[in-house]
Protein backbone atom coordinates (compact mmCIF):
# COMPACT_ATOMS: atom_id res chain seq x y z
CA UNK A 1 0.00 0.00 0.00
CA UNK A 2 1.17 3.61 -1.16
CA UNK A 3 1.84 6.30 1.48
CA UNK A 4 -0.70 8.30 -0.22
CA UNK A 5 -3.37 5.36 -0.67
CA UNK A 6 -2.60 4.94 3.69
CA UNK A 7 -2.75 8.79 3.95
CA UNK A 8 -6.11 9.19 2.56
CA UNK A 9 -7.98 6.14 3.89
CA UNK A 10 -6.47 7.23 7.49
CA UNK A 11 -7.35 10.86 7.32
CA UNK A 12 -10.76 10.17 6.18
CA UNK A 13 -11.67 7.42 9.01
CA UNK A 14 -10.34 10.11 11.55
CA UNK A 15 -12.06 13.09 10.18
CA UNK A 16 -15.65 11.31 9.96
CA UNK A 17 -14.36 9.74 13.41
CA UNK A 18 -14.40 13.18 14.83
CA UNK A 19 -17.89 13.65 12.85
CA UNK A 20 -16.30 16.49 10.95
CA UNK A 21 -17.22 17.18 7.48
CA UNK A 22 -14.45 17.88 4.50
CA UNK A 23 -15.56 21.58 4.94
CA UNK A 24 -15.15 21.91 8.90
CA UNK A 25 -11.59 20.12 8.65
CA UNK A 26 -10.85 22.07 5.91
CA UNK A 27 -11.64 25.69 8.04
CA UNK A 28 -9.59 24.19 11.47
CA UNK A 29 -6.59 23.29 9.25
CA UNK A 30 -6.68 26.54 6.81
CA UNK A 31 -6.45 24.80 3.87
CA UNK A 32 -8.84 25.03 0.75
CA UNK A 33 -12.36 21.78 1.47
CA UNK A 34 -11.55 20.57 -2.63
CA UNK A 35 -7.60 19.82 -1.13
CA UNK A 36 -9.25 18.19 1.52
CA UNK A 37 -11.44 15.88 -1.18
CA UNK A 38 -8.20 15.60 -3.51
CA UNK A 39 -6.45 14.05 -0.97
CA UNK A 40 -9.03 11.77 0.35
CA UNK A 41 -9.13 10.56 -3.36
CA UNK A 42 -5.27 10.05 -3.36
CA UNK A 43 -5.41 12.87 -6.47
CA UNK A 44 -2.45 14.77 -4.47
CA UNK A 45 0.29 14.12 -2.08
CA UNK A 46 0.12 16.23 0.98
CA UNK A 47 3.77 18.14 2.31
CA UNK A 48 4.59 17.52 5.69
CA UNK A 49 3.53 21.12 6.35
CA UNK A 50 0.10 20.25 5.72
CA UNK A 51 -0.08 17.11 7.17
CA UNK A 52 1.18 18.63 10.46
CA UNK A 53 -1.86 21.33 9.85
CA UNK A 54 -4.72 18.39 9.47
CA UNK A 55 -3.27 16.58 12.67
CA UNK A 56 -3.56 19.58 14.37
CA UNK A 57 -7.09 20.25 13.05
CA UNK A 58 -8.10 16.76 14.10
CA UNK A 59 -6.36 16.54 17.37
CA UNK A 60 -4.20 13.33 16.28
CA UNK A 61 -0.51 13.44 15.74
CA UNK A 62 1.21 13.64 12.13
CA UNK A 63 2.18 9.81 12.65
CA UNK A 64 -1.73 8.68 12.90
CA UNK A 65 -2.39 10.04 9.88
CA UNK A 66 0.78 7.81 8.09
CA UNK A 67 0.31 4.67 10.26
CA UNK A 68 -0.09 1.49 7.71
CA UNK A 69 -3.44 -0.21 8.96
CA UNK A 70 -3.28 -3.03 11.27
CA UNK A 71 -4.44 -6.16 9.64
CA UNK A 72 -6.79 -8.26 12.14
CA UNK A 73 -6.67 -11.93 12.10
CA UNK A 74 -8.97 -14.03 11.26
CA UNK A 75 -10.38 -17.49 13.87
Amino acid sequence: METRDILARNLKRIRLERGLSQEELAHRADIDRTYISALERRVYAASIDVIGRIAKALNVEPAALLAKPVKSRSK
